[in-house]
């Protein structure tokens, strides 16, 4: 990933086809090794092509990719009013207060 970023900043500082010198020097100014395979595996996959092209590819490929977990239904959407709202709500504070009794009990804070 960092010798792709690395080559994605030559890019944009006006580099065209950045060498496996060039991206070397990059990391190095950062303090980080090349590795050697995996530069001239980089520089293999992306000759010949256009890196913007490659990120439009890769960004519809993302697209269709399921993100998050389930969807939580809105009270309004179940029909419930604003009940699960306000059972929502409480168990938050139920939490908070949770969270104070627990540090309470230690008999001890980080200040004192």
């Amino acid at each position: 990933m960092r010798h792709l970023a690395a080559y994605l900043l030559l890019q944009i500082g006006g580099k065209e086809n950045p060498s496996a010198a060039d991206i070397k020097k990059v990391l190095s100014s950062v303090g980080i090794e090349a590795d050697e395979d995996r530069l001239k595996t980089l520089l293999s996959e992306l000759k010949g092509k256009d890196i913007n092209t490659l990120i439009a590819e890769g960004s519809s490929k993302l697209a269709s990719v399921p993100s998050g977990g389930a969807v939580a239904s809105s009270g309004a959407a179940s029909g419930g009013g604003g009940a699960p709202a306000a059972a929502a709500a409480e168990e938050k504070e139920e939490e908070k207060e949770e969270e104070k009794e627990s540090d309470d009990d230690m008999g001890f804070g980080l200040f004192d």
